[in-house]
């Protein structure tokens, strides 16, 4: 009798070593950073920086309130370093889930053993997310782990907020790799899909803080959706989160569909 999820299970095991690196990535970044915060952003230094650059880069960075401990996690980490490695991460196991699969032979093979094309989507849609949810998670207990020494003063519940809006923000771009990876066979149109949503999300909410009547720009873009509301100090917007959690479904469910109406052996 087969085991049950068997992608799923398979794709967690072989791909632990990886994991273990953007681990040890996301931690170096973190150690790194977060206990700079009392030399150069505490005592106010900091602040005074800020002041005397552009207001519009400023907020492009989002550096307004960086001189805030809870402001300084948001605009180094959460919003900038951390983005961007989850953000990587997610479009290579996305893009690589099915486009990378049915270029190297192996999806293939895989269906011909009986396993289904919409288990096989959603399988490795699951692994995705939780081998991010392991990252985004084992970054808020660092920052907790932190938050005393580096005088981040951020209230824990703020950590989670954070947590559950870059995850959202990261299976999002890599939920569009897997969607395109499904409907061309290709994983290099699926990294460049994802690719382009998250730097489109990144660009329209650095334009929509520049200019005024840009505003309506923050609708387009899942970054905004994120952090237009600084969830290390407001918490999670309601509405940006559910925004990203539906975007993420959307396109898993059309991943599922695409793969099993698609030919992928002939």
């Amino acid at each position: 009798m087969r085991r049950p999820l068997p992608v799923l299970r398979r794709e967690l095991r072989e791909t632990w070593r990886g994991l273990l690196g953007w681990t040890i990535g996301i931690a170096a970044v973190l150690f790194m950073y977060l206990p700079l915060f009392p030399s150069i952003g505490g005592d106010g230094q900091m602040q005074q920086m800020i002041e005397s650059l552009p207001p519009e880069l400023v907020k492009t960075l989002g550096y307004d309130q960086i001189g805030t401990g809870a402001g300084y996690a948001q605009g180094t980490f959460y919003g900038l370093i951390g983005f961007l490695l989850l953000t990587i991460a997610a479009i290579s196991w996305g893009a690589g889930a099915i486009g990378g699969a049915e270029e190297s032979g192996r999806l293939e093979l895989d269906l011909a053993h009986g396993i289904g094309r919409v288990p096989y989507a959603l399988e490795m849609a699951a692994a995705m997310l939780i081998r991010l949810l392991w990252l985004g998670a084992f970054a808020g207990v660092v920052v907790l782990a932190l938050n005393e020494s580096a005088s981040l003063d951020i209230e824990p519940a703020r950590i989670v907020d954070a947590t559950v809006a870059l995850i959202g923000l990261t299976m999002l771009a890599g939920s569009v790799a897997l969607f395109v990876g499904a409907l061309t066979g290709r994983r290099s149109r699926g990294v460049a899909a994802g690719a382009g949503i998250a730097v489109a999300g990144y660009a329209f909410n650095a334009i929509a803080n520049q200019v005024a009547d840009a505003e309506w720009l923050r609708f387009l873009s899942p970054y905004s959706w994120a952090y237009h509301r600084p969830p290390l100090t407001e918490g999670c917007d309601p509405a940006g989160c559910a925004a990203l959690w539906a975007g993420v479904l959307v396109l898993v469910a059309a991943s599922a569909w695409v793969l099993r109406r698609r030919d992928v052996v002939g």
